[in-house]
């Protein structure tokens, strides 16, 4: 039952936001104009959809218009239809109130704020166009460094001071040049890390998205070396496959992309760090959702056995829901898990006293840092799009991290 929720929300919302849409743009215009709009609006309607259906065979950039062109449409209906099914349900109020007014006078006064109920939502909906474009044009690409400083009592002290950079969700798929991938690339050596870390999501649907940004993320090196896992749009299973083999074939070369980058792809594995005769873990594994029916391809009991007796260990798991179905709460001696996955739904509040998004009722551990007793999970909000192709409220980031024996 799960599986068909989301796709029947989806076309339940659709529907809404067509109809009270229409409903209310309609009253702005006057009988003989009416009649006109509504044969334009439903068959611009009937145009959106078969050019969403078409467009799935397109390439990457053409289609990621074409998404991104209806979502904000989607959007802005949204936002019109509940502004007029709101004003529908003040409007039907008061007529009961109002029920012993003359008829005449009540059917003129019903139309007057239906009319007004209509500039409202004309007005109301120029509030996420405006916002959705400026999503697209300037915060998309607003890289925000996040930096964490954490004490363990059991980090091995001949590593303090180590400095990880974490990113995660790339999804080069959805982007278009390479200028501000570069850009990103280059706020993250300018921190000369130790060592870094890549959670997942490097592509939206096929391997062969990423090999046009290859040479900029291979510029990505530090002295402990690149260590990455897979996310769940790395593994094909969102595109559509002549057979089987054609599928594998893409996974192949997805492992075969991370090496020819240079960085060391952890499937369900771990690697450990030595110094002065102190060491510590980084283990990986592949992509493991505990929500919405995610694959579980990860295998942790094998990373855990090969990191042994090391006395501090990090994990790297694509989906934040990871850490509460199999890593704290004394299953595991996991002593900090990175994980990207959630974006922070690309919208959402986060100022001074108030950090809010959509993602929180999916994921209770959305965006920063959480802990459960001496175990902690850090949550990256992602340095790439996916599907809507821009950010409001929520930054795409590049996480510092920096560790102390304490």
């Amino acid at each position: 039952m799960r599986h068909f929720l989301a796709p029947i929300i989806l076309i339940s919302l659709l529907i809404f936001s067509e109809y009270f849409a229409f409903r209310g743009f309609r009253l702005l215009f006057g009988e003989r104009g009416s009649r006109l709009f509504t044969w334009a609006w439903w068959l611009f309607f009937a145009f959106e959809i078969l050019l969403f259906i078409i467009s799935r065979s397109w390439e990457n950039n053409a289609r990621n218009l074409v998404v991104n062109f209806i979502m904000i449409l989607f959007v802005v209906k949204l936002i019109a239809a509940l502004t007029v099914f709101v004003g529908d349900i003040v409007v039907w109020i008061r007529a009961l109130a109002e029920s012993q007014a003359n008829a005449a006078m009540k059917e003129s006064t019903s139309l007057s704020r239906r009319s007004f109920v209509g500039r409202l939502a004309l007005g109301i909906s120029a509030v996420p166009l405006l916002s959705m474009t400026y999503g697209i044009i300037r915060t998309a690409f607003d890289f925000k460094l996040h930096r964490e400083t954490l004490r363990f009592p059991n980090f091995p002290a001949a590593f303090n001071g180590l400095k990880i950079v974490q990113i995660s969700d790339i999804h080069t798929g959805s982007l278009v040049n390479t200028h501000q991938l570069e850009k990103a690339v280059d706020l993250i050596l300018n921190e000369k890390p130790d060592l870094i870390v890549f959670t997942g999501d490097i592509v939206n649907n096929r391997t062969d998205e990423a090999w046009a940004y290859a040479h900029v993320l291979r510029r990505l090196k530090a002295p402990l070396g690149v260590y990455s896992v897979l996310g769940n749009h790395d593994y094909g299973d969102y595109e559509t496959w002549d057979d089987a083999a054609s599928k594998n074939k893409n996974l192949e070369d997805m492992h075969r992309l991370h090496r020819e980058l240079g960085w060391n792809l952890m499937l369900n594995q771990a690697q450990t760090f030595e110094r002065n005769g102190e060491k510590w873990s980084l283990l990986g594994i592949e992509n493991w959702g505990a929500n919405l029916n995610f694959p579980k391809y990860g295998k942790l009991p094998l990373a855990l056995a090969q990191a042994g007796d090391a006395p501090f260990k990090i994990l790297l798991s694509h989906d934040p829901s990871h850490w509460n179905a199999e890593v704290n709460d004394g299953k595991t001696d996991i002593d900090l898990a990175l994980a990207g996955h959630t974006h922070g739904f690309q919208f959402g509040v986060e100022i001074p006293g108030l950090k809010w998004s959509p993602s929180q009722y999916i994921y209770p551990q959305w965006a920063g840092l959480y802990s459960k007793g001496k175990q902690y999970l850090y949550v990256n909000r992602g340095l790439g799009c996916l599907g809507y192709m821009g950010r409001i409220g929520i930054r795409p980031e590049i996480t510092v991290l920096e560790f102390f024996k304490s």
